[in-house]
C-alpha cells in the first residue's frame, strides 16, 4: 500500500494532465469539437436553458472530448510502435474512432433533444410583424 500522495506529485500529476489537453487542443477534430461546445454553450446562454440541462450537456462535452482525447493518445501510441502501415494498427484506429463517433451522434440527438424545444419556445415569444 502506498504512502499519502504529496503536494509536489499531484501538482506534478495535473501538469502533465493540462499538457496533455494542450498538446491534443492542437489537433484538428479536439478543435472541432472545441468549437462546437463554446457554440452549445452560447446557444443555451441566448435560450436560458435550465441547469438540469446544463448539467446534461456538460456531461456530453467531458465524454466526447475525452473520447477525442484517448483517440488521439492511441493514434499517438500506434504510430509511435508501429510507423509503416499495418492492418490491425488502422482496426485499432478505426475502432478508437468509431467510440468518438458514436459518442459524438449520440451527443447530437441528446443536444436536439434538449434544443429543440427550447428554440420553439424562443421563437414563438418573438413577435412577428
Amino acid at each position: 500500500m502506498s504512502g499519502p500522495i504529496s503536494k509536489n506529485s499531484f501538482r506534478k500529476s495535473l501538469l502533465a494532465a493540462f499538457r496533455g489537453i494542450i498538446i491534443a487542443g492542437n489537433e484538428r477534430n479536439i478543435r472541432i469539437h472545441l468549437i462546437a461546445a463554446v457554440l452549445v454553450t452560447i446557444a443555451g446562454f441566448i435560450l436560458k436553458i435550465s441547469l438540469t440541462k446544463w448539467m446534461i450537456i456538460l456531461i456530453l462535452f467531458a465524454v466526447v472530448i475525452s473520447a477525442e482525447l484517448i483517440n488521439s493518445a492511441l493514434e499517438r501510441l500506434a504510430n509511435l510502435v508501429e510507423p509503416n502501415v499495418n492492418s490491425h494498427i488502422r482496426d485499432l484506429k478505426d475502432i478508437a474512432a468509431g467510440a468518438v463517433l458514436l459518442t459524438s451522434i449520440v451527443s447530437v440527438i441528446i443536444g436536439i433533444i434538449i434544443f429543440a424545444p427550447e428554440i420553439l419556445k424562443f421563437f414563438k415569444n418573438i413577435p412577428f410583424h
